[in-house]
């Protein structure tokens, strides 16, 4: 009988608040060290902490995104452990009544759905960051009081391809919701994982994991550490709990303290801070404060005739999605094509965003309907893109000022048909022949002659008409 295994995951996800959870410093990532502090987040004595009421309305639309039920009359609690990135020798969090409780996270695997059950999730202030070296051990205090949302799992995934996909999923949400950036990278979302094995349904001895520097390591980091587990078994050996870090360079875990016993953290009631009760109005503000999911967005796209693999590039890229959300009353294929190609490459090339650009609402809705409309083609749109991207002309001035606009005149068509297949005879002998490349070589005659004015489907369309015909 093989071992089955069995998952827990808790992650730790920065909110992108202005300001700190308890304190007004600014929360911001990448600043010079300790220039967000005050006396509050490096625990003076005599200073008292002040909840960020922008904190619990990030934390309502993460609750609201990730099914979870709102606990609308909650305290914090102390959580008392001694470390040096901890200056107050406790930690505010919630241990008695979490902002969140049973909600879940659907995902899907070769078309089978799951929904991954979250036990709960609650608030709390962040550590100092310790910077080691050789000699020295360095706190940055900018990162102490900024505010977390951590939010854990029951023991209900059973593979590391789960685990990722969830990860995934849960990513995205939040990113959505607009609470987090969650930048791994960067340390604004961190994850932790327990993992057992066991070849019964009672849960074997759990081996938890930390320090996963990136979603894709956490499935390799649960594979592997099953594995380990399942090479002791068989071996004899008897687990004991213990906590293990995953090291990125070997792709193995490796052993950083034995759990003799379990930690008491004390919790009590924070005194400094009142009860909390959370009206129906105030969550109700926070929740339609809420943008379109990526679900919801998923299936207009579809709807449209976007194609799958770009539906998933337009949901990977956030703000290209969130302009498209401005258009879904145009042609979403043409639209999406623009974005994700040449609007995109541009984008990158000059590293801007949307909005650093003069393209405008107006532009890019004049633009889509213009191309839908067959007024101008693919050609005539690189030619202009610059002059969309970097002036503020409107599309038609811009075409008018170069000369550029797509003849519907079937006469002048018609001409340029005729006349490219009364001059190469030869070309024709080879279409008549079988040869359907010669149709493609009177197309590329025909645009020539055309100068890129001319819409191809149409001049395709009529030129096969004469083919056929001859």
């Amino acid at each position: 009988m093989e071992y089955k295994k069995t998952v827990g995951i808790e992650v730790h996800c920065e909110l992108k608040t202005k300001e700190k959870i308890f304190s007004p410093s600014i929360s911001n990532y990448g600043s010079i060290a300790n220039t967000n502090a005050n006396v509050i987040d490096m625990a003076y004595p005599g200073t008292l902490p002040l909840l960020n009421k922008e904190v619990l309305s990030f934390a309502i639309k993460a609750c609201h995104v990730l099914n979870l039920n709102i606990t609308k009359d909650m305290h914090f609690d102390r959580k008392n452990y001694f470390y040096p990135d901890n200056p107050k020798n406790f930690q505010i969090t919630q241990n008695e009544t979490p902002i969140g409780t049973e909600g879940y996270v659907e995902i899907e695997i070769d078309g089978i759905k799951k929904k991954i059950e979250i036990l709960e999730m609650h608030i709390e202030e962040d550590t100092c960051k310790s910077v080691h070296s050789d000699k020295y051990s360095l706190l940055d205090y900018n990162r102490a009081g900024v505010p977390l949302i951590e939010i854990v799992t029951k023991p209900c995934l059973n593979s590391g391809e789960e685990a990722v996909k969830y990860l995934e999923k849960l990513r995205e949400l939040l990113l959505y919701a607009g609470v987090s950036d969650c930048k791994i990278e960067e340390g604004s979302m961190r994850c932790d994982t327990n993992v057992s094995i066991s070849k019964t349904n009672k849960l074997g001895t759990k081996i938890e994991v930390k320090n996963i520097g990136s979603i894709s390591n956490v499935g390799e980091a649960i594979n592997y550490e099953a594995k380990r587990q399942e090479e002791l078994l068989e071996k004899g050996e008897v687990l004991k709990e213990e906590t293990r870090r995953f090291d990125d360079k070997t792709k193995t875990t490796i052993l950083m303290r034995v759990k003799e016993t379990g930690n008491d953290y004390r919790y009590f009631p924070e005194p400094d801070i009142p009860f909390v009760h959370l009206t129906d109005a105030f969550i109700e503000e926070a929740i339609n404060d809420l943008k379109r999911m990526p679900d919801e967005r998923r299936k207009d796209y579809e709807k449209a005739g976007v194609l799958p693999i770009n539906i998933e590039k337009i949901i990977a890229n956030k703000e290209i999605s969130d302009y498209l959300e401005n258009f879904l009353d145009t042609n979403l294929v043409i639209a999406s094509n623009l974005l994700l190609g040449d609007i995109q490459s541009y984008l990158n090339k000059n590293s801007k965003t949307i909005n650093e650009t003069k393209l405008t609402n107006k532009k890019f809705h004049d633009l889509v309907n213009k191309l839908d409309k067959k007024e101008i083609n693919n050609k005539i749109f690189k030619d202009i893109l610059i002059d969309i991207m970097e002036t503020d002309q409107d599309i038609d001035d811009i075409l008018k000022d170069k000369g550029l606009n797509i003849s519907f005149d079937e006469n002048l068509l018609n001409d340029i048909i005729a006349n490219v297949i009364n001059n190469n005879q030869k070309i024709i002998d080879d279409y008549q022949n079988g040869n359907p490349r010669s149709a493609k070589a009177l197309m590329g005659l025909i645009m020539k002659e055309g100068k890129g004015k001319i819409d191809p489907a149409m001049a395709n369309q009529k030129l096969m008409e004469k083919l056929n015909n001859l």
